[in-house]
């Protein structure tokens, strides 16, 4: 979902949503560099480096949808620029539970989810 809507900041995004993405773009990322170091190939080097740079734009776009999920603004992933307190209180932001309701940023996608599958 997070690459479908690749520059649509004014979105929600489930907890599941945000924590598939980012467990998916660990691995690839762990993978890739495990493989570059068993094999001793600097292009997986080069892989893991264009594939970090093609998903950053993602990775922030998912991570305003999951705020807004909570009801917070986007401006809150500024806090991730403040050293390890930052990450920490984000960490614990995209594990919060979302508002049931619809917000300023739309109704709930659990609530859209639920309706679709009827």
């Amino acid at each position: 979902m997070a690459l479908r809507q690749y520059a649509d900041f004014d979105s929600r995004a489930r907890r599941t949503e945000y924590w598939m993405f980012t467990l998916i773009n660990v691995l690839i990322s762990i993978s890739s560099s495990t493989l570059q170091f068993l094999l001793n190939l600097s292009i997986f080097g080069m892989i893991s480096t264009i594939y970090s740079l093609a998903v950053i734009i993602p990775s922030i776009v998912v991570g305003v949808h999951r705020l807004h999920d909570i009801g917070k603004g986007g401006w809150m992933m500024l806090l991730g620029l403040i050293p390890i307190i930052g990450a920490i209180w984000l960490i614990v932001l995209f594990a919060s539970e979302g508002n049931p309701y619809e917000n300023e940023y739309r109704p709930d996608p659990k609530d859209a989810y639920a309706e679709q599958n009827l």
